[in-house]
Parts: C-alpha cells; sequence; structure tokens
C-alpha cells in the first residue's frame, strides 16, 4: 500500500487549541489488508489531550479490499456489461481513548470514512475519484473547527 501519512501531521483549526501537531509512528494492524499507525506525540496547546497509550489509544488505519473487484464481462450481444458494478470499499478508521466522566474507565471515540469506488473508475476516471479524495481532505481541513464545535455543541 502507498498509503503513509507524515511522520508529523499538523492538524486542522479547533477552537483552543494553537498550532495542533501529532507525531505518528508505523504499527501493525489487526488486519492484513490495513496500515495503522499511533500517535505517539501531541504539540502545540491541545489542552489536556493525550498520545496514544495502551489504554488509551490514539490511532489512524487505512484498510483496504482484501479481493479488489474488478469490472464483468461486457455481453457480447447487447454490448452492455453484465449485472450490477460492484465497488471496492476502503475506510480510514481513527479511535481515540476519552474520559466519559471522573470516574469512568477509558471508552473509544471512533470516526469511520468509508469510501467507495466503482470498479473500473480508478483506471478509467482517475482524475475524478483524485478530486472526490481531494475535496474530502480539503473540506474536511477547512471545516476542522465547525465539525469540532458541532460534535461539542450538537449545533450544526
Amino acid at each position: 500500500m502507498t498509503w503513509s501519512p507524515d511522520s508529523s501531521t499538523t492538524g486542522g483549526a479547533q477552537t483552543g487549541f494553537t498550532s495542533p501537531t501529532f507525531t505518528l509512528a508505523a504499527d501493525s494492524a489487526s488486519e492484513p489488508n490495513a496500515v495503522q499507525h499511533v500517535v505517539t506525540a501531541i504539540g502545540g496547546t491541545q489542552g489536556s489531550a493525550d498520545p496514544h497509550t495502551i489504554s488509551k489509544p490514539f490511532s489512524v488505519t487505512l484498510v483496504k479490499p482484501k479481493n479488489p473487484k474488478s469490472l464483468g464481462p461486457i455481453n457480447s450481444v447487447t454490448g452492455v456489461r453484465n449485472g450490477t458494478i460492484p465497488k471496492n470499499t476502503y475506510w480510514i478508521i481513527i479511535r481515540k481513548g476519552v474520559d466519559s466522566s471522573a470516574n469512568d474507565t477509558n471508552q473509544i471515540a471512533t470516526v469511520r470514512v468509508q469510501i467507495d469506488v466503482p470498479a473500473g473508475a480508478d483506471s478509467f476516471d482517475a482524475d475524478n475519484v483524485r478530486a472526490m479524495i481531494s475535496f474530502l481532505v480539503g473540506i474536511l481541513s477547512e471545516e476542522s473547527a465547525d465539525l469540532g464545535d458541532t460534535v461539542i455543541t450538537g449545533v450544526a
């Protein structure tokens, strides 16, 4: 897999944070078709946020399809592809240990981003697939503080 986050990642803007940075280290993923990194250090001002520990994880995992699908054959009589066009699904999963109250054990907060790419689009329309990913990263970066505020306040 070619997905590999930088060892030092600049975080998006968040209310109350100043220049958030995250130092990453490669980790073993639980699935052979996944790549995982953990946050080993946090920089900038991020309040009481914690880096990764066993009991309070902070990780990002990319999971790719175990068995990538390709397009089926075109019917020689009708000229139409038989059946539905399959999709290859990728997941980005972020896990972060959090405290839900003073006397409770740590809980895991989870973000899951699912990317479904129709088989064949990777080669026939790669620019539009890349544009979709670029937009995803850009909108998440641009709206980072707003998303954080919405998750905290419940107001969109």
